[in-house]
């Protein structure tokens, strides 16, 4: 389902009765009388170049032709997906409690317990108000759970600001309750995308998840590798532990960290070292390689243990051997 028809279908829905007074704990905010109809949701959408402005403007339109009420923030409930992680919320909350709530949220009434209501989108600007203590804004939606996720995702995919790994365990949530058509409706991502995602989810333990965060920045080809890796690892949890120790670094940080951690140690090969006597003298210069060990003695300097290393190789095959023989006797 595109976005266009979305947003028509939540238009298509019932609307109250002139009569009928908003809810006791509610206050209206706009006379939806006075707005256009919803059939112009995304004809100046074109025009905007910054996806942030233009998810505010999806937002704006939803809210034409319907009434903006305000709830207290414990009657609303969150989406019965999650979709973010936990954030720092402390800039939304300043500029709520500077310049107010500009943007209603959108919910639906509870499918479930009257009088209370679930989220569509705004889930971040509900913790933000909330934590001022002020009301919410909010415009009241009739929506099926299709219609509710699809509104939620294409908000999220609208702002992009939900990183890849968030993305893909929200996509996880849904693929047990909703067709995957539905999902790549929500998410605006193709059949592909949507099961490199879903393998992602399942690769990955939940409790890595959590320890690393959003992980803003690092896309699907680091969770990746991280996945490709993590499956060399016996003990998961050994990693789990070790990222939880990296909790005051930012989650993009700790996702580095668990990454280098994870990757092989490499072995220098090929770069000479300097095998010396007790006393510190040098006698030779090793390079060792994959294929072969070179030992390099300098004549000039020693001329004598040259030649006595060349006398002696045969010798020392011989005890190499026989040290072996006695090994396999044992």
């Amino acid at each position: 389902m595109s976005r266009k028809n979305l947003l028509s279908s939540l238009h298509g829905e019932s609307k109250p009765d002139a009569g009928t007074a908003p809810p006791p704990h509610s206050r209206p905010f706009m006379d939806a009388g006075k707005s256009k109809p919803m059939a112009a949701v995304t004809k100046t959408l074109g025009d905007l170049n910054d996806r942030s402005r233009r998810a505010n403007e999806i937002e704006r339109r939803l809210a034409e032709g319907q009434s903006v009420i305000e709830l207290e923030p414990d009657l609303i409930e969150p989406s019965f997906v999650q979709d973010r992680m936990v954030g720092d919320i402390a800039g939304l909350v300043s500029s709520i409690k500077e310049q107010g709530q500009q943007v209603p949220i959108l919910v639906r009434p509870h499918p479930e317990e009257p009088g209370r209501y679930q989220v569509a989108f705004g889930h971040r600007r509900l913790r933000a108000v909330s934590e001022a203590g002020l009301p919410v804004k909010a415009v009241v939606r009739e929506l099926t759970d299709e219609q509710l996720v699809i509104a939620q995702g294409q908000e999220n995919n609208e702002r992009e600001d939900l990183s890849f790994i968030e993305k893909a365990r929200f996509a996880a949530r849904l693929k047990d309750r909703f067709s995957r058509e539905v999902i790549m409706s929500s998410m605006s991502v193709d059949k592909s995308t949507l099961s490199i995602m879903l393998q992602l989810v399942d690769l990955l333990p939940p409790e890595l998840i959590e320890a690393i965060g959003p992980a803003p920045g690092i896309g699907r080809p680091s969770w990746q590798q991280l996945a490709a890796l993590l499956e060399k690892v016996q003990e998961s949890s050994v990693i789990v532990a070790y990222v939880q120790s990296l909790s005051h670094l930012p989650s993009e940080e700790r996702f580095k960290q668990t990454l280098a951690q994870l990757k092989p140690s490499r072995v220098e090969r090929g770069i000479p070292s300097v095998l010396s006597t007790p006393a510190g003298s040098r006698l030779a210069q090793i390079k060792n390689s994959k294929s072969k060990l070179e030992i390099t003695i300098d004549k000039k300097a020693t001329p004598d243990f040259a030649a006595f290393v060349i006398e002696q190789l045969p010798a020392l095959y011989e005890a190499h051997q026989a040290n072996n023989r006695n090994k396999k006797d044992v």
